[in-house]
């Protein structure tokens, strides 16, 4: 077999789905190990390496192109299942990096490094069996290591919900925290989202009472609440990387919220005024903004509804 077969028996035999015993996994395996065709298994390696240098060193040593936009591709087809099957980890050198950070980086794990070293030798057999005896063990171990880092927040039903690590989900947090207990803490959270998973939490009762299409939840901003008794839903998204409520973002959700009969409120979040500044010009008029900083106020790019008109 050649180098690419192998990698996909190693794959088969540690006990990966069988979608992950693809071509592409068995070259990002490679990668992962900085294994070119003729270096021997014995020779396998455990670095740090980005989506993007998987890229260039399957393209560079293995002849196979792969775009620039099947980096999402490979993170959650191939490298979260490796995540899950103790074969490699993310982020060692600082497990707090934000799972959308450029700066991701991946590793093969001691464990799994100490099996694919003796592939083919007298000792594959015996290795690999110890590995797969401990392998429930680590993968609990690694999602305790990941969920030590998590921040939760309680929701007002008792239950919890856990956030992973990164500067959009701590605005998402002080928007449940800070801003709900400030403009309408009688408020019912009907849907938070997550930027490694999407979706964290969604009332299903009230967004079939509102007429909210559950299955287009990813077209929701970031946290939605809605106060039943003013039938006010705010919809606030919460900016760090990607942009606020602009006028094209305003079109996209009236068009789904369309049978919607509550009163929107469009909310744009920012942790700072710096942060507020650099998106001023793209923000809808119509809309609101709330800055982290500066907690107990809002500002208005609505005004004309607050003017008073005094007869003389």
């Amino acid at each position: 077999m050649g180098k690419i077969d192998e990698a996909s028996s190693i794959l088969k035999a540690l006990g990966l789905p069988k979608a992950q015993q693809n071509e592409r996994s068995a070259l990002t395996l490679l990668a992962l190990a900085d294994l070119e065709k003729k270096t021997p298994w014995s020779k396998a390696m455990s670095r740090l390496i980005r989506i993007h240098d998987i890229l260039i060193f399957i393209q560079k040593n293995y002849g196979k192109r792969y775009a620039e936009n099947t980096r999402e591709t490979i993170r959650r087809q191939t490298l979260h299942q490796f995540e899950q099957g103790a074969l490699a980890v993310r982020n060692p050198d600082d497990p707090s990096r934000p799972t959308n950070s450029p700066k991701n980086v991946y590793k093969v794990t001691d464990e799994a490094l100490e099996v694919i070293r003796k592939y083919r030798t007298k000792e594959w057999k015996r290795r690999l069996e110890e590995f797969l005896k401990l392998k429930g063990r680590l993968i609990d171990l690694y999602d305790k290591r990941k969920k030590a880092l998590y921040s939760s927040v309680k929701l007002p039903n008792g239950t919890s919900i856990d956030f992973t690590p990164g500067k959009h989900n701590k605005l998402q947090i002080k928007i449940l925290e800070l801003f709900r207990a400030q403009f309408c803490p009688n408020s019912k959270i009907v849907y938070v989202g997550d930027a490694a998973r999407k979706l964290l939490h969604k009332d299903e009762a009230i967004l079939k009472k509102l007429n909210i299409p559950i299955t287009e939840h990813g077209k929701l901003p970031d946290v939605v609440l809605y106060d039943e008794s003013k039938n006010l839903l705010f919809l606030t998204e919460a900016v760090t990387s990607h942009g606020p409520l602009s006028p094209k973002r305003q079109i996209e959700l009236e068009k789904t919220l369309v049978k919607c009969k509550a009163k929107k409120v469009y909310i744009s979040v920012f942790p700072d005024f710096r942060e507020f500044k650099r998106h001023i010009e793209n923000i809808a008029w119509e809309t609101e903004v709330w800055v982290e900083a500066n907690p107990a106020h809002m500002i208005h790019f609505n005004g004309p509804k607050f003017f008073t008109v005094y007869e003389k």
